[in-house]
């Protein structure tokens, strides 16, 4: 970064100050640690780690990860060591870092949450992200994320639990993601992702199969761009809170999508399977994109393609 780039990228969500908009998406980088070798953290407008259960969890049988026409299905099952572990022994190697650390919380019932969230609620953690979107797990996840109650229901609870502030994760597997962004709104969270993988499916031909072994996964990689930018349109236009876009980006020119369908920051997925490097080169393509069009802030850019009010 030159100087005369400054702080043109520093955004701050739900009270989060971020030196830029570009962010890890959680499940796809580890807890951070396993980037240092290609990223320098300090880079990194927020580390959003591997979501927690409460207790440890061994993730899902059988294959889990099949590539697809431009994505990946995967069908991880959230597996990680459990929240405490989390708390305990990497949050402590994390704090060497000048990034703010953002936990993903994932549970099978409202009280799992909660109890999530009272438990991170004294840690360093910088905020909260509610993953109520994971289509890959037996209870829990997805089925909290399709219906506005239930939506608001886990919302409220982890709001109850915990002062950090409070990320949704919004799945793509829904009719009316407006309805789902108001709910979460209403119920206390103080930002909105999205959005998390679709729901999709892998026939092994000569097995004769599901290529998967839950059968079932979800999509994620330049193939769901489209889909997420006009979600993060809809969900962005139906709420006053900040959204963070997110699916398929790989390059600045994706997140300049995002970005001008209205969301305030964005996080990068998949793409770090083949490049650990794609967050910096982003944000660099964004500082390029700030100089070439003169623009005095990042902020200024949230929602340009929207039509005029």
């Amino acid at each position: 970064m030159s100087a005369a780039d400054g702080n043109k990228l520093a955004v701050e969500i739900a009270g989060i100050k971020m030196k830029t908009p570009v962010m890890t998406a959680s499940g796809t980088c580890g807890y951070g640690l396993e980037l240092l070798d290609f990223v320098d953290l300090n880079s990194l407008g927020a580390l959003v780690v591997k979501g927690a259960t409460l207790e440890p969890c061994p993730g899902n049988a059988g294959q889990r990860i099949a590539e697809t026409p431009a994505g990946a299905l995967n069908a991880i099952g959230l597996e990680n060591p459990g929240v405490g572990v989390f708390i305990d022994n990497i949050l402590p190697a994390l704090r060497r870092y000048d990034v703010p650390v953002i936990a993903n919380i994932a549970g099978r019932t409202v009280d799992e949450y909660a109890e999530l969230a009272r438990r991170l609620d004294a840690t360093a953690v910088a905020g909260i992200e509610i993953n109520i979107s994971c289509p890959n797990i037996k209870a829990g996840g997805l089925a909290f994320g399709t219906r506005p109650g239930s939506a608001a229901e886990v919302v409220g609870a982890v709001r109850r639990a915990s002062g950090k502030p409070i990320i949704t994760k919004l799945s793509p597997n829904v009719t009316d993601i407006a309805e789902i962004a108001r709910a979460a709104e209403a119920a206390g969270s103080d930002a909105l992702s999205l959005i998390n993988t679709l729901v999709g499916m892998k026939i092994d031909i000569k097995r004769k199969q599901p290529a998967l072994g839950n059968i079932f996964g979800g999509l994620s990689g330049p193939a769901v761009r489209p889909v997420a930018v006009r979600m993060v349109w809809q969900a962005a236009r139906a709420v006053k809170i900040p959204v963070i876009g997110m699916g398929g980006i790989a390059a600045a020119e994706d997140a300049l999508e995002f970005i001008m369908a209205g969301a305030s920051a964005v996080a990068v997925g998949s793409a770090t399977f083949a490049d650990p490097q794609s967050i910096e080169l982003i944000t660099q393509g964004l500082r390029a994109y700030m100089r070439e069009e003169a623009a005095a802030n990042i902020g200024e850019l949230v929602g340009a393609a929207w039509p005029p009010a």
